[in-house]
């Protein structure tokens, strides 16, 4: 169940002729009081006699009685819809529920007789209307700030206690939802999005690649954002505007929009604040060798989770921040088959990648720096790649669904838990080109060699060696252990280490799991270099891996 209260308005006549008129769209029914200040107000919807006027004129009476002092804009109006799957409500419950939102709101207290003026009007089955004139029976403004929350509160009481729908409830860190203007606009000029949501996911995607703060405005320009820059009068940027060249108002003028009001973490200050220039980290190496900007990412999203499980929550905070940037400019960069359940991937975790706790940036710089690398680089040709990061982010979102879980963030961990659906999708299309191709490999193998790798999985793994030995995906996890002992590594060492990497009991394949951390940590590519022979016999006849369902 959830409550909209709107802008205090000045019309009481005009909210009542909409609330009883046929709505935009014909979509009001029976139009009724279920509940009043008295019980006696005059309902136009059920008695022939009463009036639109008549209604209006009680509930104003101490407006007028105030005179001055009664306040301009003394309309409260409020609605309470419940949730699609919720059973229908009957009046009297309606009723009981508008008197709790009134008491707990302030604007009319239970038991208090110069409690505001106040009428409930259900014209459908799944929510009410409540409108309510500010001056009470002493002429004086009730006592209703802080109402939304208050409003909030009370409906989570009313919904365990009728048995409704649980909504998931956020702490106001959420980005401002387009108003029922923008999506009829946005209809009408031919978008599935408004110019608002276009532009959060445009000036997120371009924090995610941009280097610093000037090199972010030159990019949104250059994808034909319009960009309005603010400063002090000392030359300092104060703020930012965006806009859309094809969103205009009644006068042909460009419809702005600050950048606070896209997303509270995309004002100028919090931009700034993640591309401010940090010294540059030691690139890593692998057996050796230095990272490529890939693997750098996917180092970095693989001490998420256990950064999020042993840090403080500024750090936590701060990592969940960098996997969201991370999340944002993988649809630039992935192969054009993967992109859209990527970007939705990005989109759901939007709304995880915030909270009321302040992050320490800092702590997350070299992931940030790796991600903007990999936007200036080729997509690589190894799909494994792309395979392995796609896994190292799947198990970094579960990780931040369970940290915003336990600090209570029941939005966020929802947002998490839907862009988890979304990286599964993405990870299952992007595995199977190159897990075919391991599999194939795994499938060459020689018997004897097959025997060798099996006994070294249950040298390492004894307690987890005959799930692994019967999974679909050993083929896959032989042949990359053969490949890591042909690049040098010690296959019972490498194995073991990644096996404690990271907890597979809940992975539904652990042999494809184990799989990708080898090739990760071993820096094996999926093809073998120029004039180096694989370590396999001649080819038998391939067969293609059935595909497993990979769950955190």
């Amino acid at each position: 169940m959830i409550t909209n209260i709107g802008k205090a308005g000045a019309n009481t006549h005009g909210v009542l002729r909409y609330l009883y008129g046929p709505g935009r769209a014909n979509e009001h029914t029976d139009p009724h009081l279920v509940a009043s200040w008295d019980g006696f107000a005059p309902d136009p919807g059920r008695d022939e006699t009463a009036t639109l006027v008549q209604l209006a004129t009680v509930l104003d009476l101490r407006v007028k009685q105030g005179g001055d002092r009664a306040p301009d804009k003394h309309v409260w109006h409020c609605s309470v819809r419940a949730a699609p799957e919720d059973r229908i409500l009957t009046d009297d419950e309606w009723a009981t529920i508008a008197r709790r939102i009134l008491n707990a709101t302030g604007i009319a207290p239970a038991g208090d007789p110069d409690a505001c003026r106040w009428v409930a009007v259900r014209h459908a089955d799944d929510h009410i209307h409540i409108v309510a004139t500010k001056v009470r029976g002493d002429l004086t403004p009730p006592r209703n700030w802080n109402d939304y929350p208050r409003a909030d509160k009370e409906c989570a009481a009313i919904e365990k206690e009728y048995g409704l729908r649980q909504v998931v409830r956020g702490d106001h860190t959420a980005a401002k939802r387009p108003t029922r203007a923008e999506k009829e606009k946005a209809l009408r000029a031919g978008h599935t999005a408004t110019p608002r949501e276009r532009l959060r996911t445009t000036v997120r995607t371009t924090v995610a690649a941009a280097t610093d703060t000037e090199e972010f405005f030159t990019i949104l320009r250059s994808a034909g954002v319009l960009v309005d820059i603010q400063r002090f009068p000392s030359g300092d940027i104060r703020g930012y505007k965006v806009a859309l060249p094809d969103d205009t108002n009644a006068k042909g003028e460009p419809v702005w929009f600050s950048g606070s009001t896209l997303a509270p973490d995309l004002s100028y200050p919090k931009i700034s604040e993640r591309l401010a220039p940090t010294e540059p980290a030691h690139m890593g190496r692998h057996s050796g060798r230095p990272l490529t900007a890939w693997q750098q990412v996917t180092d970095g999203v693989d001490r998420i989770p256990d950064a999020l499980e042993q840090a403080d929550d500024v750090v936590g905070q701060a990592h969940i921040t960098v996997l969201a940037e991370t999340l944002d400019a993988l649809p630039l960069i992935a192969p054009a088959s993967h992109r859209p359940q990527l970007a939705q991937a990005a989109a759901a975790f939007e709304r995880a990648s915030r909270s009321r706790i302040r992050a320490h940036h800092q702590q997350a710089q070299a992931t940030r720096r790796a991600i903007k690398a990999i936007v200036r680089e080729p997509a690589p040709k190894d799909g494994a790649l792309l395979a392995i990061l796609l896994d190292a982010l799947l198990l970094a979102v579960v990780a931040a669904q369970h940290w915003h879980h336990t600090h209570h963030h029941d939005q966020q961990a929802e947002a998490a838990r839907q862009a988890a659906e979304h990286l599964q999708a993405a990870y299952q299309a992007a595995a199977i080109q190159p897990l075919t191709v391991i599999h194939q490999r795994g499938l060459r193998l020689t018997v004897t060699v097959q025997q060798q790798q099996a006994a070294l999985v249950r040298r390492a793994l004894p307690d987890l060696a005959e799930q692994i030995l019967t999974e679909p995906g050993w083929p896959a996890l032989a042949a990359t252990l053969a490949n890591a002992e042909t690049a040098g590594r010690d296959p019972v060492a490498a194995l073991t280490e990644a096996a404690t990497q990271r907890e597979l009991g809940t992975a539904t394949s652990v042999s494809e799991v184990l799989a990708w951390r080898l090739r990760h940590l071993a820096n094996l590519p999926l093809q073998p270099a120029p004039g180096k022979p694989a370590p396999t016999p001649p080819p038998a006849q391939p067969a293609r891996p059935t595909q497993q369902r990979h769950t955190r």
